[in-house]
């Protein structure tokens, strides 16, 4: 059981981390069930790479995740000498920039704290651009949006597994196919603490089919034995004629719904 996961969010990074779930502004507050600390943690955290480490905090209530930002796959983002780098030019991918590389520039490294049980109460919070969670990887999740616009401007730059680098860090936007290819695998964990999935649920091994906008819905998984609320990659196509590969699904769009 993995109990230390590493983040330290960059300049780029931590603009996004919105997440201060202020819900604490009076003096005094009471006890509630949001509160209650977990004794140890999921081990759904056993899936993710040696990149990420995670601390539990030692009154069970809050998680704190961070990671190094390299994935363990292989990549065309990687420098053309490390073991995994793979040319995907043949594929039709073209790099943000050429000199642009998993390791080189700023803004790898990222961190966030969520709590230890997601606040499922509360009003929906809708993503913004830069991270919105950390895959088993080690890369960053991001939402369906590039810069200022739609994800399309992006289409000719993403690899295999939908993602690509610069200028801060390497990120997925699109289902990352060696994490997680129309099957029920664990992608990462989002930044209101909830954890994200395959298109295919592992209680059923389908579609789920009660899912809500966000993709979620409370169900049993692999490594989880109660029900949980989690979130799936919904099963839509993007657009996919733009881009390199054959298909083209969209990660995480959101809201969030554990705030």
């Amino acid at each position: 059981m993995k109990n230390v996961f590493k983040f330290t969010l960059s300049v780029l990074t931590i603009g996004i981390i919105f997440i201060s779930c202020g819900n604490d502004d009076d003096a005094t507050t009471t006890t509630t069930e949001e509160e209650v600390g977990i004794t140890e943690l999921s081990s759904a955290f056993d899936q993710f790479s040696d990149a990420v480490t995670v601390t539990l905090s030692s009154d069970g209530t809050q998680i704190d995740i961070e990671t190094t930002g390299f994935p363990n796959h292989t990549s065309i983002y990687w420098e053309t000498d490390h073991a995994l780098y793979v040319d995907e030019s043949s594929a039709g991918v073209v790099k943000t920039t050429q000199d642009t590389y998993i390791g080189g520039g700023t803004g790898e490294a990222s961190s966030f704290i969520v709590d230890a049980t997601p606040n499922l109460t509360g009003a929906t919070v809708d993503t913004q651009l830069n991270t919105v969670g950390i895959a088993v990887s080690g890369a960053a999740i991001f939402n369906d949006q590039e810069g200022a616009g739609d994800l399309d401007q992006a289409a000719g730059s993403l690899d295999y597994n939908g993602a690509h680098k610069g200028p801060g860090v390497y990120h997925y936007h699109l289902e990352p196919k060696s994490i997680s290819n129309d099957d029920d695998e664990l992608v990462g964990i989002l930044l209101d603490g909830v954890f994200l999935y395959g298109r295919k649920c592992n209680s059923t091994g389908t579609y789920p089919t009660d899912l809500d906008a966000s993709g979620g819905h409370t169900s049993t998984t692999q490594y989880e034995a109660d029900e949980l609320y989690h979130y799936h990659i919904i099963n839509e196509e993007y657009n996919a004629p733009l881009y390199a590969y054959d298909e083209a699904i969209v990660l995480f769009a959101g809201p969030f719904q554990g705030y």
